[in-house]
């Protein structure tokens, strides 16, 4: 995994942990789901970038 992916995946993760902490405080469900959905795509692409370091 390069470097500049391994900070892409990790500020998507942080950014979608931003938006479900702020969907929850403003009480706002779709800013809550985007945030989750952001945090979750950043988990697989992080998970495939360490598959496809592992097979090298």
């Amino acid at each position: 995994m390069s470097g500049a992916d391994k900070i892409k995946n990790a500020a998507e993760k942080v950014v979608g942990k931003g938006k479900e902490a702020v969907g929850k405080a403003t009480d706002n469900p779709t800013l809550e789901a985007e945030g989750k959905a952001d945090h979750a795509k950043g988990s697989v692409k992080q998970a495939g970038e360490n598959v496809k370091d592992a097979l090298k």
